[in-house]
């Protein structure tokens, strides 16, 4: 058995009062630790006054519970062996098709599914507060992963494109009268445009200075979006933006809704599954888009750039140029999903672009594995649909007292899902995939694409 250093312990019962002693450890240092946040908890009353509650049951319980992991861990077989690192199997590619194809059939399937199994009302929820909301993010993952996945570049500052695409929309849907499908496409490309005045200023820097001057934009952007009240509307946001149509046909109550022109009764199901199918499409547009560009030679140009700055500048790869595709294309994609949500909320704000929106981003692209597009996908299910299933846990009042808020822990949930990630699997939960591109047969090349400042 070994202990916290990875230290043998002796066998039998000197190890067993090891591992009570090593647990009791770790149990008073969590209770140490919660102690300002889990014993007390602070009110304001109507009088404006600071009431503090005592909350010693909560702190004990997570205490006590931090006890019972560690004293278990000791007691397997796994706390007798060093951490392990673990990877997922490599799969065939006529594996991953079929598992891809069975994935899409689910996907498609998932609104009927939902309203089958939990019926019209339940419906709503599993529709909009999930498959909705975990799309969003695996699409705003996906466009990450080409700035900070593909090419290599730490952006956090990303939110501030998802604030383009949105207040685009917003701005020319409420002011101008332009239809979701016409805003659609310009906030991408308003976006992709702030991508690239946002790249030319930081085309020298990397690592933690580029990550200080992308979270330093997001935060510009949003501030502006704050202080400029009369485009804007400062904190007030705008309301009244138009919702996208099924081809002109809105998705109301009149004679001339969705409902009345296909002789259906009308009910609010049908927007979501609008809604649900388009953000699906957008999400496998990006998807798409993304797989094809890996295999141009902008795409084995990011990666190149990924993997040494300096060895790609040797190989005649124009690192400005790819720098700012990256930035650009992947801003592009963040400027459609804001542009979505824009039209499904009807109503944004600068609170809804905060710095903790591209943590949570960025998250989900390190957790998934940088580059990994399934990954992605899957990081984005577990940690936005962790968070919404945690609504649903209410029962843990019951334990913890009426008071608790399961909600309230899911910054907690996601800090140890990282440090979890960071010890079993260093580079996501998918850190393995094929080349993007490899040659079955000798191939010539021609000149133009191997001079120096070409590739």
């Amino acid at each position: 058995m070994r202990d916290a250093r990875n230290k043998p312990l002796a066998s039998g019962r000197p190890a067993t009062i090891a591992a009570f002693k090593d647990a009791a450890l770790v149990g008073l240092a969590t209770l140490g630790l919660g102690f300002p946040i889990l014993a007390y908890r602070t009110e304001q009353n109507i009088s404006n006054q600071l009431i503090i509650e005592p909350r010693w049951a909560l702190a004990f319980s997570f205490a006590g519970l931090a006890f019972a992991l560690r004293l278990a861990w000791l007691m397997t077989s796994a706390g007798r062996s060093s951490i392990p690192t673990w990877s997922m199997p490599v799969l065939s590619k006529r594996a991953g098709d079929t598992i891809s194809r069975a994935g899409l059939g689910i996907l498609l399937a998932y609104p009927f599914l939902a309203l089958w199994i939990t019926g019209p009302g339940g419906a709503i929820k599993w529709i909009d507060n999930f498959g909705i909301q975990i799309l969003i993010y695996v699409m705003l993952g996906w466009g990450l992963n080409i700035v900070v996945g593909l090419a290599g570049l730490l952006d956090l500052g990303y939110v501030a494109f998802y604030a383009v695409g949105a207040y685009t929309t917003a701005l020319l849907s409420t002011h101008f009268g332009l239809s979701f499908w016409l805003c659609l496409p310009l906030a991408g490309m308003f976006a992709a445009l702030w991508g690239v005045l946002l790249g030319f200023p930081v085309l020298r820097l990397r690592g933690d200075y580029l990550a200080i001057v992308t979270l330093a934009f997001g935060e510009i952007i949003r501030l502006v979006l704050i202080n400029w009240v009369d485009v804007t509307g400062g904190y007030a946001g705008i309301s009244s933006i138009p919702r996208p149509t099924f081809f002109g046909i809105p998705f109301n109550a009149t004679e001339t809704g969705f409902a009345a022109t296909f002789g259906l009764e009308f009910t609010p199901l049908h927007r979501l599954f609008f809604l649900f199918y388009l953000i699906l499409a957008l999400a496998l547009l990006t998807n798409w888009v993304t797989i094809r560009l890996r295999r141009l030679p902008i795409g084995r140009a990011w990666e190149a750039l990924r993997e040494d700055e300096i060895a790609a500048k040797a190989l005649g790869i124009d690192t400005v140029i790819t720098k700012l595709t990256a930035f650009a294309i992947g801003a592009m994609f963040g400027g459609f999903a804001g542009a979505f949500i824009a039209a499904r909320q009807a109503f944004i704000s600068p609170e809804m672009f905060v710095f903790m929106e591209s943590a949570v981003i960025l998250a989900i692209v390190v957790l998934g594995g940088m580059g990994s597009q399934i990954g992605v996908a899957i990081a984005a299910i577990v940690m936005v649909g962790g968070t919404e299933l945690l609504r649903e846990l209410d029962w843990l009042k019951a334990i913890f007292g009426k008071d608790f808020d399961p909600t309230q822990y899911r910054m907690l949930l996601f800090g140890l899902a990282m440090v979890a990630i960071m010890i079993w699997k260093p580079r996501g939960l998918i850190s393995n995939r094929e080349p993007t591109i490899a040659l079955g047969a000798k191939k010539s090349i021609s000149s133009s694409l191997v001079r120096e400042g070409h590739g």
